[in-house]
């Protein structure tokens, strides 16, 4: 139903016929009233209750309490309407690093009716003009620090770009008052909207409703995690990631706990905000969550109760190491952009090293062959989800017809279910090597390469070859550079025969210094691919 002046999202949504069967709505928690503001309950809801002064964001510079979060999002409110004029259904983009002032201009911007487009710092001039013009986005905001390539963008519908950190916002916030009456929206009005990181064509827009807010938080966090209102968050995705999002703003403030917010969050910082300020729960990525385990026993993580992985698969090895450094078990997950965020984890009570878990609280999973026809048990195939959440694209039919069908969210993963239901990543659907008629997982290729003492980090891709169709090519980063030898090739490829079938072997090795990798820590194969 049209609730807002500016219906873009509303007319741009699919047809009901093309979106996906929602779920288990029939369960309390995830019934929502049919007029539904999520800020109500994340932010305004604790401030009603009594807990205005209990911290709610924190950084190595400075401490916001629940108040202070409400009011400077108040203010920012009074702004967008008084001097920005947005109307409600307008899309406002905001460009920053994560700190507090990024997430009072996303409460903002949902508390004045507007649509949040949220964006990675290290997005150019050319990425942000495209998303500008595909959401028809009209008002932004930008961290000063990022002026640089915001000025750079040429879009014919933005009106005006609002820099904050000690600039032009915080000279119009300063009269504002510092209570707001929050937009009356509708719960099935779109409240955000994220742009997928395809690698070729237009980004594709996925909307979430408000509902979808609240939802989540009912879902993953209280299958996994447990949190109180003691719980400090932290982690490196940025909040334009809705993996970052849910973790280190949605989940915390759901439940009254707090967040510690790093702009630029390498392992050592992370395991310094751990030692310094006590965090309990850790949102990363595999790839730090190897690093972070090589440096741990030089900080007191004593505080850490929790720590989640998710972005791309989790090898066994890191799970294993982490483990036998630390006790801790690493929660695996699988999520999507177009769900919103995870939908098949673990807990500690369900956890088996390896796999990635059960389809959690509120959603299904099952796994189809090409022709949508449900496949044995352990057999690999394309993995489909339904549930609370799903897939919205606004204005590309031909893609959702792509990712819905039948109803069910069809992800582009390959996995298989084992005899107690655990779903097992097998590969993303284009990173199947397929050699001389076998089958290969690039995910299987890496995890026994990440097993041998040498190897740092690697990635594997297939590579074009006239005899075999495509040969198994592995990118690796050595712990020592100086061994990156034509010696060390052999060795690598005689001792993967001797541990793994023969014909999985990388018959093509590059050394390299690094291995390219998106903003949020995962591998960008398809920069490696011939």
């Amino acid at each position: 139903m049209k609730n807002y002046a500016d219906n873009f999202a509303y007319d741009n949504l699919p047809s009901l016929d093309l979106q996906p069967d929602y779920l288990f709505q029939n369960l309390p928690q995830f019934n929502q009233p049919e007029m539904l503001n999520c800020v109500d309950r994340l932010l305004d809801y604790h401030i009603k209750e009594g807990r205005g002064n209990t911290i709610c964001l924190r950084t190595f510079e400075q401490t916001w309490t629940y108040q202070d979060l409400y009011e400077k999002a108040n203010q920012i409110a009074h702004v967008l309407i008084d001097d920005l004029g947005i109307q409600s259904g307008n899309r406002v983009l905001i460009r920053s690093a994560n700190n507090p002032m990024m997430v009072a201009c996303w409460f903002a911007i949902l508390k004045a009716g507007g649509i949040v487009v949220a964006t990675m710092p290290l997005l150019r001039s050319k990425e942000l003009t495209t998303i500008m013009d595909c959401a028809v986005i009209s008002h932004a905001f930008c961290d000063i620090d990022l002026a640089e390539e915001m000025q750079l963008v040429k879009s014919d519908f933005i009106k005006s770009i609002c820099y904050y950190g000690h600039s032009q916002l915080e000279e119009l916030m300063a009269s504002k008052p510092k209570t707001f009456d929050n937009y009356h929206s509708k719960s099935d009005a779109v409240a955000l909207i994220g742009f997928t990181s395809g690698t070729t064509g237009l980004p594709k827009m996925t909307s979430h409703f408000h509902k979808d807010i609240l939802n989540i938080c009912e879902a993953f966090p209280q299958y996994s995690l447990q949190p109180t209102s003691d719980d400090i968050f932290t982690g490196s995705p940025p909040l334009g990631f809705t993996f970052g999002l849910g973790g280190l703003v949605l989940f915390p403030m759901y439940f009254g706990s707090s967040t510690f917010l790093i702009e630029k969050p390498s392992p050592d910082l992370l395991l310094q905000a751990i030692q310094e300020h006590k965090i309990t729960i850790c949102f990363t990525a595999p790839t730090a969550w190897r690093i972070i385990t090589t440096k741990v026993h030089d900080f007191d993580i004593a505080s850490l109760r929790k720590c989640v992985s998710a972005g791309e698969p989790l090898p066994l090895k890191v799970w294993q190491d982490w483990h036998e450094a630390t006790g801790l078990k690493i929660v695996d997950g699988i999520g999507a952009t177009e769900l919103l965020h995870i939908f098949i984890s673990s807990n500690e009570a369900n956890m088996k090293p390896g796999a990635t878990g059960l389809a959690i609280t509120g959603y299904e999973a099952k796994i189809l062959d090409k022709n949508g026809k449900e496949m044995a048990t352990n057999e690999p195939g394309r993995l489909a989800v339904r549930g609370i959440t799903g897939c919205k694209y606004l204005n590309r039919e031909e893609k959702q017809k792509e990712y819905v069908q039948n109803g069910w969210n069809i992800t582009g993963d390959i996995f298989r279910q084992d005899e107690e239901g655990y779903f097992w990543f097998v590969a993303r659907g284009d990173d199947m090597i397929i050699s001389s008629g076998y089958n290969i997982a690039a995910i299987e290729v890496e995890s026994v390469l990440l097993t041998h003492e040498e190897i740092l980090e690697c990635a594997v891709v297939g590579m074009p070859d006239e005899e075999r169709g495509m040969l198994v090519c592995a990118h690796i980063v050595l712990k020592e550079k100086s061994k990156a030898t034509d010696d060390m090739k052999n060795h690598i490829q005689h001792w993967f025969k001797e541990v793994a079938a023969p014909y999985k072997y990388p018959r093509v090795i590059c050394f390299t210094e690094a291995l390219p990798k998106t903003e949020t820590g995962k591998i960008q194969r398809f920069k490696l691919k011939p």
